[in-house]
């Protein structure tokens, strides 16, 4: 598995290998080990799901706050989407700045969204499907959102706003400004097992 550098340190891209034949392909998306000797170590609790009938739909941008904050490592098995990553940690030095990447189920790669960050993403092919790992449970009383389009994020997504299929929820959003983090840089916790990741 090769693992590729965002413009923001600690969000990742990771590409599994892929071996291919007249049948398909068969490909490993996941192994521990190989996460963790590559620095990233990350105990996930729960696996979801989700399918975007529209092009254009924008889920985000979305987290979970401490005690609950959650580290995503997020897949598209099926059509493609751009996905975003935007820093909400109280003194960093890239506080409201974005990474993007697009993923695809053609691709194969995957993005590792740490906790501190807002995540959020815009279908780029009818009927995508999306499953992600999170390192803690949902936890409703701890679910926050920032605005997708919040101009201060400079975020240039491939949509029109008044295109973009959003939940009701997502476009009453907060802006980034108008948030307060509980979210420090640097980190003082790690994951590891038994306890869980907050940055």
């Amino acid at each position: 598995m090769r693992v590729q550098e965002l413009g923001i340190a600690d969000v990742k891209v990771l590409v599994p290998v892929r071996h291919g034949d007249r049948r398909g392909f068969f490909s490993e998306v996941y192994n521990r080990r190989v996460l963790e000797a590559a620095g990233i170590a990350v105990d996930f609790v729960q696996d979801n799901h989700s399918l975007s009938a529209e092009r254009g739909t924008v889920r985000g941008l979305h987290f979970q706050i401490p005690p609950f904050a959650q580290t995503k490592l997020v897949r598209v098995v099926r059509g493609s989407v751009f996905d975003v990553a935007v820093d909400v940690r109280h003194g960093s030095p890239t506080f409201g700045r974005h990474v993007s990447v697009i993923l695809s189920a053609a691709e194969g790669n995957q993005v590792l969204v740490p906790a501190g960050f807002a995540h959020g993403l815009m279908t780029l092919q009818a009927d995508t499907e999306v499953l992600y790992k999170v390192s803690d449970y949902y936890a409703p009383d701890h679910d926050r959102g920032i605005l997708w389009n919040d101009p201060a994020l400079g975020i240039d997504w491939p949509v029109d706003a008044a295109r973009a299929v959003l939940s009701d929820k997502d476009r009453m959003q907060p802006r980034l400004g108008d948030f307060d983090t509980p979210f420090e840089y640097p980190s003082t916790e790690r994951a590891s097992d038994g306890e869980r990741q907050s940055t």
